[in-house]
């Protein structure tokens, strides 16, 4: 299966900057296969390294911080050598190895012509531990949930994800690519991007397995709660993450301690919350108070919405079931259009540099579901899960802020238009947000300048 994440890794490999890379992801996105098939095709040879299945591997780091010592160690025990530029050295499950992660200091300073890669599935919760660290000396991507367009490519609908592609007008999409699009992302919906249940409905189409795969994701991600050093926090770990689908199914999906357990307080399950945060298990949106730059600027810290990884593990640990595949747009509406909202977050994460936050006011009640900035720009963004678009809160932010809202961005069912300032996109084209916002401003900016 192709990740577009490959072009980020060669990007990497040939900078003339390039410092050792730390790549994170949660587990299971895919990390160990996209670093090994980039090392086939794009070095000699290989030496992976996995600090879990190996742990002796670890005394290596231990006596030592010269590189040139610890490198000969490592060919004699994969049995192979290791070439400056030619072979791509991947030190794997490294989120308990704080000494590897270290050494990459060392790789950088006194062996950088040597290219080393670490990985592992809750780099996170390590890297946000306090610990020595080498700030500055190593380059970080993260690894993301397959997307809509790369399970298109995954299977036979390749020509479907060219002709997203191609589109460089916001011209109505024609019903022969619109309604193939809409079934391939309510099966989307069923399976995630998680690679292997996505696997097992390209390749073997069939959602009884889908579904077993699905709930092993899920069951590793909760016995990785386990390894919290605070054995008082797991349980609460626990209770905030099953009540992800409940705070997602009420209409104002503010994140409610109280949801997770009755009488709970922020103080005593901030730390639980962090973790999931940490691990890259759940994204935490902010609510801003106003669509101002830097957009981190206007957070509201106290008030924020949290969604899942990935929208097939959502749908999985709500026990939603697949059949709502069939039943029209069911799947898109289901628990207050969470899934959509989480998908549309999803997509958006792995565009932009800067996360979404999201806007409301309580009396009267308004929303607005992500802003989003992109460059010097604050663009409010609305999901709309059904066909009925009309969104009074999209209307009233505009007359608040008229003079800082140059676009408005809508995803629906609707098809591809731009409405006076009103981007309509369809869900099937997420992927595509950053590309077609760009399409809409060129084309208002040429409507003003002809206005004149």
């Amino acid at each position: 299966m192709e990740r577009t994440a490959i072009v980020d890794l060669l990007k990497w490999k040939n900078s003339k900057y390039r410092k050792p890379l730390i790549v994170k992801g949660v587990r299971q996105v895919g990390k160990t296969w996209l670093l090994k098939e980039f090392g086939r095709r794009q070095y000699k040879n290989v030496a992976y390294f996995n600090f879990d299945e190996n742990p002796e591997y670890i005394q290596f780091f231990e006596t030592t911080k010269d590189v040139h010592r610890i490198l000969p160690n490592l060919e004699m025990t994969s049995g192979q050598r290791i070439i400056p530029a030619d072979t791509l050295i991947i030190f794997d499950e490294v989120q308990d190895c704080p000494n590897v992660i270290n050494s990459m200091k060392y790789f950088y300073e006194n062996a950088n012509d040597y290219h080393v890669v670490c990985a592992g599935s809750l780099l996170g919760i390590a890297l946000a531990k306090p610990s020595s660290f080498p700030v500055g000396m190593v380059d970080f991507l993260q690894i993301y949930p397959m997307t809509f367009m790369e399970v298109l490519r995954a299977g036979d609908d390749g020509h479907l994800a060219d002709y997203l592609d191609s589109i460089s007008v916001l011209d109505t999409i024609p019903d022969a690519f619109y309604n193939p699009l809409y079934e391939k992302l309510k099966m989307y919906f069923v399976t995630g991007g998680m690679p292997e249940p996505v696997k097992m409905w390209v390749y073997e189409h069939d959602i009884e397995l889908v579904q077993s795969s699905l709930m092993n994701i899920i069951g590793a991600y909760e016995r990785d709660f386990a390894k919290h050093p605070e054995s008082k926090d797991i349980p609460k770990i626990m209770r905030v993450w099953q009540s992800i689908p409940s705070q997602l199914s009420r209409e104002n999906k503010k994140f409610l301690y109280s949801v997770a357990k009755e009488g709970a307080r922020a103080r005593e399950y901030e730390d639980a919350l962090q973790w999931l945060v940490d691990a890259a298990l759940v994204d935490k949106i902010y609510r801003s108070s106003e669509p101002g730059l830097p957009i981190s600027a206007y957070d509201e810290l106290s008030a924020f919405k949290l969604y899942l990884v990935d929208v097939g593990v959502l749908r999985r640990l709500a026990h939603l079931a697949p059949a709502a595949f069939s039943e029209g747009s069911r799947l898109f509406v289901e628990f207050k259009g969470a899934l959509s909202e989480n998908y549309v977050l999803q997509s958006l994460s792995s565009q932009f540099e800067v996360p979404p936050r999201y806007w409301a006011t309580d009396k009267p009640r308004y929303e607005i579901d992500f802003l989003l900035q992109r460059e010097n720009d604050i663009i409010p963004i609305e999901v709309k899960a059904g066909e009925n678009v009309k969104s009074k809160s999209l209307k009233m932010f505009k007359e608040k802020y008229k003079d800082k809202v140059k676009l408005r961005v809508r995803f629906s069912l609707k098809n591809l238009s731009l409405d006076d300032d009103v981007l309509n996109i369809p869900l099937f084209m997420a992927d595509q947000a950053d590309k077609l916002i760009g399409l809409a401003l060129e084309s208002l900016k040429g409507a003003r300048f002809n206005s004149l």
